[in-house]
């Protein structure tokens, strides 16, 4: 049997999800979604705006964030995955290198309203293929970002695909037809870190558009391949280079429905690239103790190897770094957090101060040679004085992840905080009780309605 008629097979004896992973699909939907309206309103989410101002004037089913009226369900997945992902805000699963919501959410949310079905379908389906893209991550764990490829949309793509073939009733044959044909459109290579540039925004909402497409498509007759994730030019051997990945990830099928690695994915809290977390937790503490920027002297920084070609290198490059690039700055986060007492959207809507420069030019970095990345988001900094005085800071595990869980309190101020920037409280809320009551929601048409009051109230 193929890997893919496996997770069909699977997926369809797999009964309710249980309340709490429901529960937790709810809140990382409800992440999703603030994350998209805070980008909505972002200088970074421009493009977006300007693009689904030209695609909502033909109308269509399924939500924009931020915009009043509705698209085709494939570009509406296209901006919604793009928006979430512009931030830098949306959560990972670690253990993966996953970006999970981003794609699936997206996916989700068009293909939903578009096929009209209850809560609990699209909490079930949109659950179901995260903990597939997480397995997927899992059994060639770093292999996908080692090759310069991003796993939420190269692995986005075939999940999104199960999702729209899910909601729209195709049958197991078709189903995995839609998955092959995805996988003809994965893509999303990590060149955007050359300069900064805010095509990585696209990798989800693209990947979630040729999900969709990929099931009308196969929906219309189009086959695609059987062997999408473990053929000779499968997802496994071109995307991540490795060919025992295949055989692993069938493994991890096995408790496919019973155990729950969305548990494990963790939220952000900084609108910048996951890696760097931990170290501006650490740069927190170091502020705590009383450090100050003029009296540091130099900073070295312990980082996992697996997170150093993302965050660290070139480094002559890291240390200059503004705007929208500086998502990806170990260095110039660093010095923002120290400079400026917090790292915050408008972080990165600024150009950087000189005092910010000026410290990340005074740091270095190095391996931790005992981390434990990617199952464990890692760091330390060592901090000199100018009086001579040294601290060590180590953060085990970034805040946000299953060994840091936050509270539902920290996730919804996140979510409140987002939407504030474009909704009124009552229209937060609104939002709030829709996702949280999809469980017994007969359809989408209440968070629907809820998604678009904000801009509709702004177009009255």
């Amino acid at each position: 049997m193929s890997l893919t008629a496996e997770i069909v097979s699977r997926m369809a004896a797999a009964g309710p999800l249980p309340e709490d992973v429901s529960r937790t699909a709810q809140y990382h939907l409800l992440d999703a979604i603030g994350v998209g309206f805070a980008a909505a309103t972002a200088e970074v989410g421009r493009a977006w705006r300007q693009y689904a101002e030209q695609v909502t004037r033909q109308g269509g089913p399924a939500s924009v964030f931020g915009v009043s009226g509705g698209a085709s369900p494939a570009e509406a997945a296209l901006i919604n995955g793009g928006l979430i992902h512009s931030l830098e805000f949306d959560d990972t699963h670690t253990g993966s290198i996953v970006h999970g919501s981003a794609v699936l959410a997206a996916a989700a949310l068009a293909a939903g309203e578009a096929a009209g079905v209850s809560g609990a379908e699209f909490l079930r389906s949109y659950t179901l293929w995260y903990e597939v893209l997480i397995r997927i991550g899992l059994a060639a764990a770093g292999g996908f970002q080692q090759k310069g490829f991003q796993l939420t949309s190269v692995g986005g793509a075939l999940a999104a695909a199960g999702i729209a073939a899910n909601l729209k009733g195709l049958d197991a044959a078709t189903t995995q037809a839609a998955v092959g044909i995805a996988l003809s459109q994965a893509s999303g290579v990590f060149e955007f870190l050359s300069n900064g540039s805010t095509v990585k925004s696209m990798h989800p909402g693209w990947a979630a558009h040729a999900g969709l497409k990929a099931a009308d498509l196969a929906a219309a007759g189009l086959t695609g391949p059987e062997t999408a994730l473990e053929g000779r030019f499968g997802l496994f051997r071109v995307f991540a280079g490795d060919p025992q990945a295949a055989e692993r990830f069938r493994g991890l099928l096995d408790d496919l429905g019973k155990v729950w690695h969305l548990k494990d994915a963790a939220y952000k809290f900084y609108p910048c690239c996951h890696y760097l977390h931990p170290f501006i937790e650490a740069a927190g503490e170091l502020s705590r103790r009383g450090v100050v920027p003029d009296e540091i002297e130099a900073l070295e920084f312990g980082v996992p190897i697996g997170a150093a070609s993302i965050i660290c290198e070139p480094w002559e490059e890291k240390c200059v770094a503004e705007g929208h690039h500086a998502r990806w700055s170990l260095p110039v986060t660093v010095a923002m957090q120290l400079v400026n007492g917090s790292v915050t959207l408008d972080s990165f809507e600024r150009p950087a101060s000189s005092e910010v420069h000026a410290l990340a030019a005074r740091s270095k970095w190095v391996v931790l040679e005992d981390s434990r990345f990617p199952a464990r988001f890692d760091a330390r900094i060592r901090c000199r004085t100018t009086g001579g005085a040294e601290h060590v800071i180590r953060i085990d595990d970034v805040y946000g992840n299953a060994s840091r869980p936050p509270s539902e309190e920290d996730i919804l101020a996140k979510f409140r905080a987002n939407l504030g920037r474009s909704a009124t409280p009552a229209e937060t809320d609104a939002i709030v009780e829709a996702v949280l009551a999809l469980p017994g929601a007969d359809d989408l048409s209440a968070l629907t309605s809820a998604l678009r009051a904000p801009a509709q109230r702004k177009a009255a």
